[in-house]
């Protein structure tokens, strides 16, 4: 799933929700993925309407896969 080679890899998901991966996840994006998955937790079906607000952690997902 294209976390191999990157250090540091957190996967999200939840029965009847999209999952995500994201990599190279550091100390610094603790309080980004905090937000996302108070955002994950508050969507229906695991989509964020506007990325925004999770900051550089939107430019670290390897795979979003759907529910």
């Amino acid at each position: 799933m294209s976390g191999c080679t990157r250090p540091s890899t957190v996967a999200v998901r939840a029965p009847g929700k999209t999952a995500y991966l994201f990599g190279d996840a550091s100390e610094a994006d603790v309080p980004s993925l905090i937000v996302f998955l108070k955002l994950y937790d508050a969507s229906a079906d695991g989509n964020l309407a506007d990325a925004r607000p999770i900051g550089a952690l939107r430019e670290k997902a390897l795979a979003r896969i759907p529910g």
